[in-house]
C-alpha cells in the first residue's frame, strides 16, 4: 500500500521555506488538494482489495424463514441467468436458497464478471482513478512554479535572502536609528517652539531644562550605540547582504516570468475545474443505488456520498483558483510601492519595484507583512551607507591611521587615504593632520566633527566626490586655506566649493568644458576674497571670465591646457596685481599681448607650448619685476639681443628647444642665477658669459660643444654646473677658480683626463663629479684623498 506521503512529496515542494510566498488561498487550496487525493486512494484500494461484484439467483431464503422475492428488483426482461446481488451483514452471512442450476465456482465467477463489465457503469468502475489523476494533476500545477528551472532557482534565492534580511541585525539597528534621529529632530524643534514662546519670562529655566536634558541625552547614547553595535563579523555580512539585494532585484526586475507562470498554472486549475465540474454534472447520475443485476456502488469502492463529496471539494477549490485569478487582474501585482514603509521607518530613498521582484513581495506580504518591510532596509543606499561607515571605522582604528602620516611637498602633514569605500570616522580623531587627500572614495560625506581636527589647512579630493554637513560647511568655510580637486566631468565640482571664504589656493583638475566656464557657477570665485592662487588643468579655449572676480587678491595663475589651444586671453589684462603666470600647454605660437600689461609680474612660465621665436620679448620690459621666465619645451630657434632689456632676470629657462647659438647680449642680464640651456644645438658659448658674476647653475648638457671659453670659469659663484653628453675633449684647469662649486657633470663627453685642479674647489666632493667610469681613477692620489675626505 503506498502512503500518502509519497504522492504528495512527489506533487508538492519540498523546502518549507517557500511558505512565505503561499497566500492563504494557495495553503486552503493545498489541503483540499490533499484531501481529494485521499478520497482517491482510498476508493482505489477498496476497489482492488474487494470483490468488484457478486452475482446471486433472484429468490432466496429471507432469515426470518420465508422465500423473498427479489424479481422486483429485475427491470428487463427475464432471460435464461437472472442474479441479485447481497452485502454481508454483521457477523452473519446470509444463506442463499434458490433454483438449482448446477454451476461450479469457476461459472459463478464468470458471471460475476461479465455482470461487472455489462451492468456498471465506467464512470463508476473508473471514479477512484478519475479522483487520483485529477488531485494529482491539481497538486501539480500547484507548485510547477516552485520546479519550472526559469523560476525555481529566483524563487530559492529570494526566499534565501528574504530570510536573511528578516534575521540580520542591521535591520533593527538602521530601523532603530532612523527612528532615534527623527526623535532628536522633533526634540529639536519642540525646544525652539518652547524658547520662542516663553523666551522672555522664562528664559533661564528653559535653558536649564534643555542642558539637562541634552546631557542626558548624550548619558544615555553610549549604552544605547553599545548594545546596538554590530561586531565585525555582522557588519560583513550585512554589507555582503546588500550586494546580494542589488543583483538580485537588477536580474529579477528585468523579466515578469515568475508572474506569468504563476497565472499559468492557476488559469490551468481553473481550465480543470470547469471540465470536471461538467463531465462530472452529466457522469454523475450514472452512479446509481440500482442498476441492470442490482449492483450497489459500494462494492465498486466508492458510493454516491462519496461522489458528491469529492464534487463539493473541486467546487470549492475552483472557487478558490477563480479568487486567485481575480487577485492576481484587480489589483497591480507588477509594482510594488514601499511608501508605507517610507512613512513608518523614516528611510526615505526606499525605491519602489516592479515585476517579478513586486509580484515576490506581494506574495510575502499575504504571510507576513514585517517581512517585506525588513526586506526593504536593504533596498536603502542610505543604509548601505550607513553599514559601509560602520565597517570602515571598525577596519580603520585611529593608531592604523596615524601610521600613514606623512609630509607633503609643502611639509604638511598629510593623511592619504586612496580606493576606500567612505571616509572612516576616526580619520577625524587625529587632530595633528594638516593635509586631507583623499583618493578614488566614492560616497564621501564630512562631517561636523571635522571641526576636531584644529591644524587642518588643505583638502585634496581627487575623483572623490564630497558633501559636506552644515557644521562641516562653517568650520571648512573659517579655516581651509588650500583646496585641491580632480574631477572628471564640470557636474562634479561641488557647489560648497565656492563659499569658502578663507580660501587661498584653489587648483581644480579635469575636463572643465569652455562652455561651463561661461557658466554662472563660476561667477561665484567673487566670493572667495582671500583667494590668492588658482590652477586650472583644464582644455579650456579661453581664460574664463570669472577669474575677474577674484582679480584684486589673485597673485597666481597656472592654467595647463593638455595641448588644447588657447585662444581668447582678454582676461588676462585685469588681473592688474598677479605675479606669476603660468601658460602650460595652451597652444601658443606667440607670448599673448594681453601678458605685458601686467606691471607686478614677476614669473612667467610659457612651457610646452609652440613658440617659435620670441621677438615679443622686449615687450617685456614693461614687466619691470620679471625674475623669472620658463621657455622650455618648445620650438625656440634663435633668441632675440632684446632679452638683454631684462635687467631683473634671475632665472632663465630654455632647455628642450633648437637654439643654436646665443646672443652675447643675453649676458647682459647680469642678475642672473640659473641658466639652464640643456636638450638644444649649441656649438658654442658667448665668451661674454664670464660676465654673469651672480650665475649659480649653469645647464648645457645635451648640446653639440666641444670646448668651453675660459671666462666661463671667472663665474666664481658657480655651485652646478652641467656640461654632460657634448663633445668636449678637455676640462681647463681653470675649473680650480669655482671654488663654490658643489656639483660637476662631465659624463658623456669625449674627455681622457681630468685636471688636478679639481682639488681647489673646495666644496667639491669626489662622488659629486659625474664622469664615465675610471676616468676619476686617473686623478693624482693626494687629490682623490682630499675630494673624499671633504
Amino acid at each position: 500500500m503506498i502512503p500518502v506521503n509519497e504522492f504528495r512529496s512527489i506533487t508538492s515542494e519540498q523546502n518549507p521555506q517557500f511558505r512565505v510566498l503561499k497566500p492563504w488561498w494557495d495553503v486552503l487550496s493545498e489541503y483540499l488538494g490533499i484531501a481529494m487525493l485521499m478520497m482517491g486512494v482510498f476508493g482505489c484500494t477498496l476497489q482492488l482489495t474487494q470483490d468488484k461484484i457478486s452475482c446471486l439467483p433472484n429468490r432466496f431464503t429471507d432469515l426470518s424463514g420465508g422465500d423473498r422475492d427479489c424479481s422486483h428488483l429485475r427491470q428487463e426482461n427475464e432471460s435464461l441467468w437472472e442474479f441479485a446481488i447481497t452485502k454481508r451483514l454483521g457477523p452473519n452471512v446470509v444463506e442463499v436458497f434458490g433454483r438449482k442450476n448446477g454451476l461450479d465456482i469457476h461459472q459463478y465467477e464468470f458471471v460475476n464478471h461479465f455482470c461487472y463489465e455489462r451492468a456498471v457503469h465506467w464512470y463508476g468502475k473508473y471514479f477512484p482513478y478519475l479522483v487520483v489523476i485529477h488531485s494529482m494533476i491539481f497538486m501539480v500545477a500547484s507548485s510547477f512554479w516552485f520546479k519550472f528551472p526559469g523560476t525555481s532557482s529566483k524563487i530559492e534565492l529570494f526566499v534565501i535572502i528574504l530570510g536573511k534580511c528578516f534575521d540580520s541585525p542591521w535591520t533593527t539597528r538602521a530601523i532603530s536609528k532612523v527612528y532615534e534621529e527623527r526623535r532628536e529632530e522633533r526634540m529639536v524643534v519642540w525646544r525652539k517652539n518652547t524658547m520662542t514662546k516663553s523666551a522672555a519670562d522664562n528664559n533661564d529655566d528653559i535653558v536649564s531644562l534643555i542642558r539637562s536634558s541634552i546631557k542626558s541625552g548624550s548619558d544615555q547614547k553610549p549604552s544605547e550605540a553599545t548594545a546596538s553595535l554590530l561586531d565585525k563579523k555582522e557588519g560583513e555580512q550585512a554589507k555582503a547582504l546588500f550586494e546580494k539585494v542589488r543583483k538580485f532585484r537588477t536580474h529579477v526586475e528585468e523579466a515578469d516570468l515568475l508572474y506569468f507562470m504563476y497565472v499559468l498554472q492557476t488559469a490551468l486549475k481553473v481550465f480543470k475545474f470547469a471540465l470536471i465540474t461538467v463531465y462530472s454534472v452529466a457522469l454523475v447520475p450514472n452512479i446509481q443505488i440500482m442498476v441492470m443485476c442490482s449492483v450497489p456502488p459500494d462494492l465498486t469502492g466508492f458510493s454516491a456520498f462519496c461522489s458528491y463529496c469529492y464534487i463539493c471539494f473541486v467546487g470549492v477549490y475552483g472557487l478558490l483558483c477563480i479568487y486567485s485569478l481575480f487577485h492576481r487582474f484587480h489589483r497591480p501585482l507588477k509594482e510594488y510601492s514601499f511608501e508605507a514603509v517610507r512613512m513608518e521607518t523614516g528611510i526615505n530613498d526606499i525605491p519602489d519595484v516592479k515585476n517579478d521582484f513586486a509580484f515576490l513581495l506581494h506574495l510575502s506580504d499575504q504571510y507576513d507583512a514585517l517581512y517585506s518591510k525588513r526586506f526593504a532596509v536593504f533596498l536603502s543606499e542610505v543604509s548601505e551607507c550607513r553599514l559601509r561607515q560602520l565597517n570602515l571605522n571598525h577596519e580603520w582604528t585611529a593608531d592604523k591611521l596615524r601610521a600613514r602620516l606623512t609630509r607633503n611637498a609643502a611639509e604638511r602633514l598629510e593623511l592619504p587615504l586612496f580606493l576606500l569605500p567612505g571616509l572612516p570616522d576616526t580619520v577625524f580623531e587625529i587632530s595633528e593632520v594638516e593635509s586631507l587627500k583623499l583618493e578614488l572614495i566614492s560616497n564621501v560625506t564630512v562631517p561636523g566633527t571635522v571641526s576636531q581636527l584644529t591644524a587642518l589647512q588643505e583638502i585634496v579630493l581627487i575623483h572623490s566626490p564630497a558633501k559636506l554637513q552644515l557644521a562641516a560647511l562653517s568650520h571648512l568655510r573659517e579655516n581651509l586655506k588650500v583646496l585641491r580637486l580632480g574631477f572628471e566631468g564640470p557636474e562634479q565640482v561641488p557647489l560648497w566649493m565656492y563659499t569658502l571664504q578663507s580660501l587661498e589656493e584653489l587648483h581644480l583638475s579635469g575636463a572643465l568644458s569652455a562652455e561651463l566656464s561661461r557658466s554662472p557657477a563660476l561667477d561665484s570665485l567673487r566670493d572667495l576674497k582671500n583667494l590668492r592662487v588658482l590652477t586650472l588643468r583644464c582644455k579650456l579655449t579661453k581664460i574664463p571670465p570669472s577669474i575677474v572676480d577674484v582679480s584684486s587678491q589673485l597673485q597666481r595663475l597656472c592654467v595647463h591646457n593638455e595641448g588644447t589651444r588657447l585662444q581668447v586671453y582678454n582676461s588676462l589684462k585685469k588681473l592688474v596685481n598677479l605675479s606669476a603666470l603660468e601658460l602650460t600647454g595652451c597652444g601658443l605660437e606667440r607670448i599673448p599681448s594681453a601678458v605685458f600689461s601686467l606691471s607686478l609680474l614677476q614669473e612667467l612660465d610659457l612651457r610646452e607650448n609652440r613658440l617659435s621665436t620670441v621677438e615679443e620679448i622686449l615687450s617685456l620690459q614693461h614687466c619691470r619685476r620679471l625674475t623669472v621666465l620658463r621657455l622650455r619645451h618648445n620650438d625656440i630657434s634663435c633668441v632675440a639681443e632684446h632679452i638683454s632689456k631684462l635687467r631683473a632676470l634671475e632665472t632663465l629657462d630654455l632647455s628642450w628647444n633648437k637654439i643654436r647659438s646665443l646672443p652675447p647680449r643675453l649676458c647682459y642680464c647680469t642678475k642672473l642665477r640659473h641658466l639652464d640651456l640643456s636638450h638644444n644645438q649649441l656649438a658654442s658659448l658667448p665668451s661674454e658669459i664670464g660676465v654673469l658674476q651672480c650665475l649659480q647653475f649653469l645647464s648645457v648638457a645635451f648640446n653639440s660643444l666641444e670646448s668651453l671659453p675660459e671666462e666661463l670659469f671667472s663665474c666664481k659663484r658657480l655651485q652646478v654646473l652641467a656640461l654632460g653628453n657634448n663633445s668636449i675633449s678637455s676640462l681647463s684647469p681653470r675649473v680650480g677658480n669655482l671654488a663654490q662649486l658643489v656639483r660637476l657633470e662631465l659624463k658623456g663627453n669625449r674627455l681622457e683626463s681630468l685636471p688636478a685642479e679639481l682639488a681647489d674647489c673646495l666644496s667639491l666632493r669626489l662622488a659629486a663629479v659625474i664622469v664615465e667610469d675610471g676616468l676619476t681613477d686617473l686623478l693624482p692620489p693626494d687629490v682623490k684623498d682630499r675630494m673624499k675626505r671633504r
